[in-house]
C-alpha cells in the first residue's frame, strides 16, 4: 500500500464525495466522533466516515484502497481496545445504518450494519419471535454476530452466528456482494464467526425463533455471602442442568457515583443471573437450592425477550471501562475457591465485574454448517472488568485482570471468543487450527493487501 498523507487537503475529495458524512480532525466534532463505546480506548484515525447506505460504504472503501489508507468498520466500538490507534486507517462508523425489516412469514429479520440489538429484540418481538441476543441493548447485532454470538439463550439455541441467513458486505476492492448458502459460499462461512476482517457488513439477514417469553431474572446476596452463594451456583451448572437454562455466576461492584441507582450505589453483591427458555416450574425446582439461601432480592420471573437485555446491567452510555475475557475447560471447586480468593471480597482488589458465564449445551455441539465457529469448546467463559477513566486505574484494572487469569490457568483452555477478547492476543486463539488457516486463505482472496481491519485481525496467508 502507498504511503499514507493525512493532512486535509488529501482528504479534501472525501468530504467532496461523501458530503455531511466525513469528520476530519480540524472539524469541531473530531473528538466526539473518534470516541468508541469504549472511552478508556483513545484512537486517532485519520477520518471517520458515517455512512448511510452501501454506496457510501463503497465510496469510502475505494477512496481508502486508492489512496493508502486502511479501513476499519466499526457499529458501537464495545470492544474497540484490540483496534489499536487506527492511525493511517479512515474509522467507518455504521451507526446511521438502522434499518430492520422483518419478515414474519419467512421468520427473518434483515438488519442494517448500525443496529442496536435491543432495537432488533424490541422489533421481533413485536412480530412474536425472538433473537439470540447477548446482555447488553446497545451492542452492534453486526459485530456481535461476526464474532459468533454467545447469547444469554445460547445453551438452547446456539450462537447466533448460527442462525445467520445472508450477509450483505462490500469487499476490499468496493465491490457490493451478497454471501450465503448458494453465493460466495467461503465468504459466508468465514463471516459466521469469522470476526470482521472479511470486508464491510452493510446489512445481515438472520432467521428468528419463535419464543415471546422467558423466565428470567437475578437472584441478588450481600458480596460477603459469595463462597457459598457461587459454589452453589457451581453445583447448579455441573449437575447437567437442562439446556433451556442458562446461568451466570457474579461478582458485582457498583461504583459511588451518581448515575448508579441509589440502592447499589457504593455497594457489592455476589449474583446469579437466570436465563430458562422453558417451563417455570422446572426452573424453580432447579433453582431451589440457591432460594434456600435466602437471596435479599430475587427478580426471576417471566419476561419478554427484549426484557432479558435489561438483566445484566450492561452501561445504557459509553463509559471508560476496562476489560477482558478468557475460557474455562472445566470449573472445579478447587478453581472457583481461586477466582474468589483472587477476586471476592476483602482481598484489597475490587474490579468493577467478574462473572462466570456456563456454556455447554448447543454451544458445546460441532456443527460444521455453522461456519468458522461450528462450537464452543470450553464449559465457561469468565469476563473481568473495571473503570478506567485515568492512565493509572486502566494499569490497574489490567494488572488485576492479569493476576486473575494467571490464577485460573491451570483451568483455562487456549480458546477464546471474539467478543470476550478486549484485549490483543493470538488470532489463531480464536478458531480451530484447520478453520483459523482455512480463514486466512479466505483473506487472501478477498483482501489480499490487508485493507480491512478488525479488532481481532485474520492476517491474509502468504
Amino acid at each position: 500500500m502507498s504511503k499514507v498523507s493525512n493532512s486535509a487537503t488529501h482528504l479534501s475529495d472525501l468530504t467532496s464525495a461523501l458530503p455531511g458524512k466525513v469528520v476530519l480532525p480540524s472539524h469541531s466534532g473530531w473528538d466526539n466522533a473518534r470516541r468508541p463505546w469504549q472511552l478508556a480506548v483513545d484512537p486517532r484515525p485519520a477520518a471517520v466516515v458515517y455512512p448511510e447506505s452501501a454506496e457510501d460504504v463503497a465510496t469510502a472503501v475505494r477512496y481508502a484502497g486508492q489512496r493508502g489508507f486502511r479501513i476499519a468498520p466499526q457499529g458501537t466500538g464495545h470492544n474497540a481496545g484490540p483496534l489499536g490507534g487506527l492511525e493511517g486507517a479512515i474509522l467507518v462508523k455504521t451507526e446511521r445504518m438502522r434499518g430492520v425489516v422483518i419478515q414474519a412469514e419467512a421468520r427473518t429479520a434483515r438488519v442494517d450494519a448500525g443496529v442496536w440489538a435491543g432495537a432488533l429484540a424490541e422489533a421481533a418481538a413485536g412480530h412474536g419471535f425472538a433473537t439470540i441476543t447477548g446482555t447488553s441493548p446497545s451492542v452492534g447485532v453486526v459485530g456481535y454476530t461476526l464474532g459468533g454470538g454467545i447469547g444469554v439463550l445460547g445453551r438452547r439455541f446456539g450462537l447466533a452466528s448460527s442462525r445467520v441467513r445472508a450477509v450483505e458486505l462490500v469487499t476490499a476492492i468496493g465491490r457490493f456482494v451478497r454471501a450465503d448458502r448458494e453465493n460466495e459460499q467461503d465468504l459466508f462461512w468465514a463471516l459466521r464467526g469469522g470476526g470482521g476482517s472479511f470486508g464491510v457488513v452493510t446489512a445481515m439477514e438472520l432467521e428468528l425463533l419463535p419464543l415471546a417469553h422467558a423466565y428470567a431474572g437475578t437472584l441478588w446476596f450481600p458480596s460477603e455471602r459469595a463462597r457459598e452463594v457461587l459454589h452453589a451456583w457451581r453445583e447448579l451448572a455441573e449437575a447437567h442442568p437442562p439446556d433451556e437454562l442458562t446461568t451466570i455466576g457474579r461478582l458485582l461492584s457498583f461504583p459511588p457515583i451518581p448515575e448508579v441507582p441509589e440502592a447499589l450505589r457504593g455497594k457489592s453483591f455476589a449474583v446469579v443471573h437466570v436465563y430458562h427458555a422453558g417451563d417455570s416450574a422446572l426452573a424453580d425446582r432447579l433453582l431451589a437450592p440457591l432460594r434456600a439461601l435466602r437471596p435479599v432480592k430475587d427478580t426471576v420471573q417471566s419476561r419478554t425477550i427484549p426484557a432479558l437485555l435489561e438483566i445484566h446491567m450492561d452501561p445504557d452510555r459509553p463509559i471508560p471501562a476496562v476489560g477482558d475475557g478468557f475460557m474455562l475447560a472445566d470449573l472445579p471447586a478447587e478453581a472457583l475457591a481461586t477466582l474468589i480468593d483472587v477476586a471476592g471480597p476483602g482481598n484489597g482488589r475490587q474490579l468493577a465485574t467478574v462473572e462466570v458465564r456456563h456454556l455447554e449445551g448447543e454451544l458445546a455441539r460441532a456443527r460444521p454448517e455453522n461456519g468458522a465457529l461450528a462450537s464452543i469448546p470450553a464449559k465457561y467463559t469468565v469476563y473481568a472488568g473495571g473503570f478506567g477513566p485515568t492512565p493509572d486505574l486502566v494499569a490497574s484494572v489490567h494488572e488485576q485482570i492479569e493476576t486473575l487469569k494467571r490464577a485460573l490457568a491451570p483451568w483455562t483452555t487456549r480458546y477464546m471468543n471474539l467478543n470476550f477478547a478486549e484485549m490483543q492476543r493470538d488470532p489463531g486463539s480464536f478458531w480451530t487450527e484447520q478453520a483459523y488457516h482455512r480463514l486466512r486463505r479466505i483473506k487472501a482472496t478477498v483482501d489480499p493487501g490487508n485493507l480491512v481491519l478488525a479488532n481481532h485481525p485474520v492476517a491474509p496467508e502468504r
